[in-house]
């Protein structure tokens, strides 16, 4: 498979010719479409069913960021703002069984959505674990304060989806529950120890079968303290692959976050050479894009197996 390893992002509603040049001569590995990209969903579909003719491939990886609650793309046409990840963690704590039919029955209808407007992995679920300290950027975008709670619902929410066809990027791996900044901001830094984190935020995560996770841009000072963990190979090879366990594509976060101290083009060479299979671009800047695919290499082996059984998965 021939594919730039970065997911890009559009300017608006459909493509512009130069947008599509880029699909055509660079030949990214996915798209990620935000509010700015849908007005309705025969909009939606129509700008899905383009890219797929450009790339000539029905399966061609089209993200969305649709966790519901205060993260939601499609609300232009879709009212999903009571159903943020902190309500079904609430239900959990009481009924375990009501919250299980509920969230299938609510899985079901959004990929059902997905499916007619030709998506294919949406971006969630969240298992960063909340803390008091926890920045509101991730708030209730959190399942619940308990580690069990999160994994038990991040893995029912990667079983449902998985039931519809629907691929799932667990965020934001290793946790960012313990910052108390906004990563888009600025850089939060973590003092805790690795024993503490993998007692709790770490655990999030195990033993997931989500086909992708997306890296935090986070710096965990007791493990590397020189390095974010986008940037990280110590906490990609020995921390996400070795003590989570994940084994799956890993995508970096955005890498235009300002968490990230340097230009696009060295945050997507350090964040690959650390060990992330795709770098995630969310900005839209038909500019900034066409520079950076020019620079970014094709993916590895890794990833052209692991992205043929995700379409082996959608058949």
């Amino acid at each position: 498979m021939i594919r730039k390893a970065v997911i890009i992002s559009i300017s608006g509603i459909s493509l512009t010719s130069r947008e599509t040049k880029i699909f055509i001569n660079e030949k990214p590995w996915g798209v990620i479409l935000f509010k700015r990209n849908v007005v309705s969903q025969s909009q939606l579909i129509q700008l899905t069913n383009k890219i797929k003719r450009i790339m000539k491939d029905k399966k061609f990886p089209i993200l969305i960021d649709e966790e519901g609650g205060r993260v939601s793309r499609l609300s232009n046409f879709l009212d999903n703002s009571f159903f943020n990840q902190k309500f079904f963690g609430d239900i959990y704590t009481s009924n375990k069984l009501v919250v299980t039919s509920l969230y299938k029955t609510y899985i079901n209808s959004l990929s059902k959505i997905f499916l007619r407007c030709g998506i294919n992995i949406n971006t969630a679920p969240v298992l960063d674990l909340l803390k008091k300290k926890t920045h509101k950027v991730i708030g209730n975008r959190s399942y619940s304060y308990a580690p069990n709670i999160v994994n038990a619902l991040g893995k029912l929410s990667v079983k449902f989806y998985k039931m519809n066809k629907i691929g799932t990027v667990v965020k934001h791996i290793p946790g960012h529950g313990r910052a108390n900044l906004d990563s888009h901001l600025k850089l939060p830094k973590i003092n805790d120890s690795f024993k503490s984190l993998r007692k709790s935020d770490f655990k999030c995560f195990k033993n997931t079968s989500s086909f992708f996770a997306m890296t935090a841009h986070i710096l965990y000072k007791d493990i590397d303290k020189n390095n974010n963990s986008t940037h990280s190979e110590k906490i990609i090879k020995n921390i996400i692959r070795k003590e989570i366990g994940f084994k799956g594509i890993l995508i970096s976060d955005d890498i235009s976050m300002k968490a990230l101290k340097y230009n696009l083009i060295k945050n997507a060479d350090l964040a690959l050479k650390a060990g992330c299979n795709l770098v995630l671009y969310c900005a839209g800047k038909t500019k900034e894009m066409n520079k950076l695919l020019k620079t970014v290499p094709y993916i590895d082996k890794f990833t052209a197996k692991k992205t043929s059984e995700f379409y082996k998965f959608l058949s």
